[in-house]
């Protein structure tokens, strides 16, 4: 629970950077939220319009212990600050918390990869100080603004992830950050089906992400990656000072050499000029890279190297974006990759080729579970049989599919490797130890929508059925 003894906001102080007025008593402010079910004692209460209008709750929220209502029109039970607009409330009372602050902020777009670049950036600045960052996915019109209104006023660094689903969000959300640095994990076929010209145009509206920098700020950009070009023009423009991760020469952090093994990977790179070699808690191949962007990242937010190393040899994957667990069945165990939490093509293919490196125990054999990929437009049939390729390159033995996107798959890949398939991630996790054998090495991926979580789970949960 916030320390209230060194309150986020008071009232008054919340009123004063919405340029609303405050109705009834002036009391600190802990916390904020937008959602009467999270409500903790002397928490600020955003009344916010959506599915739901949240004056609504309004009434839950103070009786859960809310301080403080943010609203646009009066309400019971409690002090209250009017504004005509509760988003745009959250955005001034965002933007004054970043004025009121010195902290040195950091900035995350891409395809693949940016919420856990984000985290991982996070252990970096919790390290080195006073730190602040997004939780879960906040990267949206609200999640951005809302971390930001987290952010006490006396962080050292920060870190923001920004994400996007159509055309011209991430301009307006890095002005509202003005970071110090950025970067792009990298560009894919992510949300395609908003962009006429597919990947380009994704490309471009990552690159907005250093629209917002503030004068002289740094773009970390993933030199590997076939639009590169595209987003260190935007970064160009932006008049930012650029810094490239990638295999290539010329690259401010070069990747030399990548080695998974048990316990993560050793990661041998050429940082500024200097050779480093340096341990990961991650054994996925897309770390390699994803190791460097961090490390330019914190760099650029004055942290040390040996702290960036420190903080990614302790960096574990998050839940469903690689988790791994020992899940005892049928008289021995199998391991379980969980990469459930979302897919794209770009990610579907990194997984491949870990799982290809990752050695097999017995009879073990390695295993993918696979629903159906979201937000691909007219490319997705393409983009669904393509995954055949990889599949077979990296010595693949079985593949389980769920969804009518993965049918297309299913129909082309070699009789040898089609496993079960089924209509609904729901129907395959019904069937869950019938995909698994003892020493099976097993990774499940899927875009959120499409449930590759619900099979995660079942299989997960056989350890507790054992026999």
């Amino acid at each position: 629970m916030p320390d209230l003894k060194t309150p986020l906001w008071t009232a008054e102080a919340i009123a004063s950077a919405v340029g609303g007025k405050l109705e009834g008593a002036d009391a600190d402010v802990g916390g904020l939220t937008y959602n009467s079910r999270e409500i903790q004692a002397g928490d600020l209460f955003l009344a916010l319009k959506g599915e739901r209008d949240g004056h609504e709750f309004a009434s839950n929220a103070f009786a859960a212990g809310a301080a403080v209502a943010l609203v646009e029109r009066p309400v019971e039970g409690g002090a209250y600050v009017v504004v005509p607009d509760t988003l745009k409330g959250l955005e001034a009372l965002g933007a004054a918390s970043r004025d009121r602050s010195n902290a040195k902020r950091g900035a995350v777009t891409g395809s693949v990869g940016k919420t856990s670049v984000t985290q991982a950036i996070k252990a970096g600045l919790d390290l080195a100080g006073k730190s602040h960052a997004s939780i879960k996915s906040y990267n949206n019109h609200i999640g951005v603004p809302l971390t930001l209104s987290r952010m006490p006023a006396d962080t050292e660094r920060a870190v923001f992830e920004i994400g996007m689903n159509h055309p011209g969000e991430i301009g307006p959300l890095s002005q509202q950050v003005r970071p110090h640095a950025a970067c792009v994990t990298t560009v894919g076929p992510v949300h395609i089906e908003a962009f006429a010209d597919g990947e380009a145009g994704v490309a471009r509206e990552k690159g907005a992400i250093f629209e917002g920098l503030v004068e002289g700020g740094v773009a970390v950009i993933n030199g590997d990656n076939a639009y590169a070009e595209i987003v260190k023009q935007a970064a160009r423009d932006a008049g930012a000072t650029l810094k490239v991760f990638g295999t290539g020469e010329d690259a401010d952090a070069r990747l030399l050499s990548f080695d998974a093994d048990p316990e993560g990977a050793t990661v041998v790179a050429e940082i500024e000029g200097e050779r480093h070699a340096f341990r990961l808690a991650q054994s996925g191949v897309h770390w390699g890279l994803n190791s460097l962007c961090v490390i330019l990242m914190l760099r650029a937010l004055d942290v040390s190297l040996d702290i960036a190393f420190e903080a990614l040899a302790n960096f574990a994957p998050l839940a469903g974006r690689g988790e791994q667990t020992v899940v005892a069945h049928k008289g021995g165990h199998f391991t379980l990759i969980d990469e459930s939490y979302n897919a794209n093509p770009l990610s579907m293919k990194a997984g491949f080729t870990s799982l290809g490196q990752h050695p097999v125990d017995g009879k073990g054999r390695r295993v993918v579970v696979l629903s159906d990929m979201l937000e691909l437009g007219e490319h997705s049939r393409a983009l669904h049989e393509g995954l055949a390729e990889p599949l077979v390159l990296n010595k693949i033995d079985v593949v389980h599919l769920a969804g009518p996107q993965m049918r297309l798959l299913y129909d082309v890949l070699p009789p040898s490797l089609r496993g079960e398939w089924r209509e609904t991630a729901a129907e395959l996790a019904a069937i869950a130890g019938e995909l698994v054998a003892p020493d099976d090495i097993v990774m499940v991926k899927g875009s959120n929508g499409s449930k590759a979580a619900l099979v995660a789970k079942a299989l997960a949960a056989l350890n507790s059925t054992a026999e």
